[in-house]
């Protein structure tokens, strides 16, 4: 009789140990799809939010007024929003408190590059998973297909007569944790790639906005009690 070659049946007849190595990278696949997904929407989300803000900002909207509109709105305390948000707040509280320039200045930068950094963090979120997924799931994949054929060939050895029907349902078997392997890292570099890229262009944006601000506020903190000046 032939063997059962369909995937199922091989999947079924493979040894405990590469099934555990099929379920790990099944797992592995479902969660960076998972991540792809989510981190794809709060990307493009971020994107658009900074491209809103930035607009309001340079439309030449009093900065207090804005400053109020963020307050009142939890959802706009993301990226730009929260950099502006944090830059002006202490602007507010140290040109209250101290006189001297260039030390509220650099409170006021201090506290903006600790806002940048805080959304740095959160684009970069779940990024080191997609590339751990993608360098590690291959090298998980050959284990399985090491351990498979290994096996299929102690069985080999053990017959008087041998042939390759014998050895090719193992073999098969074998070679669906590499093929398992690929499918979960393949996808999980790309987009890696791909949202690395994008992070980067949104850190930049941020990193350049801070300092376009506080180029503004230093003009500002030279004319005294007119903290309402337009942006």
């Amino acid at each position: 009789m032939e063997a059962d070659m369909s995937l199922f049946a091989l999947v079924t007849r493979a040894s405990v140990l590469v099934q555990i190595v099929m379920l790990i990278l099944l797992s592995a696949s479902v969660l960076s799809w998972l991540i792809i997904v989510l981190k794809y929407k709060s990307l493009k989300q971020a994107k658009l939010e900074a491209i809103r803000f930035e607009d309001r900002f340079w439309s030449g909207i009093n900065l207090s007024d804005l400053y109020q509109q963020v307050k009142r709105k939890a959802e706009m305390r993301r990226g730009l929003a929260r950099i502006f948000e944090m830059g002006f707040a202490e602007f507010i509280r140290t040109r209250k408190n101290i006189t001297n320039t260039e030390m509220m200045l650099a409170g006021v930068q201090r506290s903006m590059k600790v806002a940048v950094a805080r959304e740095e963090d959160y684009l970069d979120s779940h990024l080191s998973l997609l590339a751990t997924i993608g360098s590690i799931s291959p090298y998980i994949g050959l284990f399985g297909t090491v351990w498979g054929i290994m096996r299929s060939f102690i069985a080999l050895g053990s017959v008087e007569h041998a042939s390759l029907a014998m050895v090719a349902p193992g073999i098969a078997e074998a070679l669906i944790a590499t093929a398992m392997g690929l499918f979960a890292a393949i996808p999980a570099v790309i987009a890696y790639n791909r949202y690395a890229e994008q992070v980067d262009r949104l850190s930049g944006s941020y990193e350049n906005f801070a300092e376009e601000f506080a180029t503004i506020l230093q003009r500002q903190s030279h004319l005294p009690g007119d903290d309402d000046n337009e942006g």
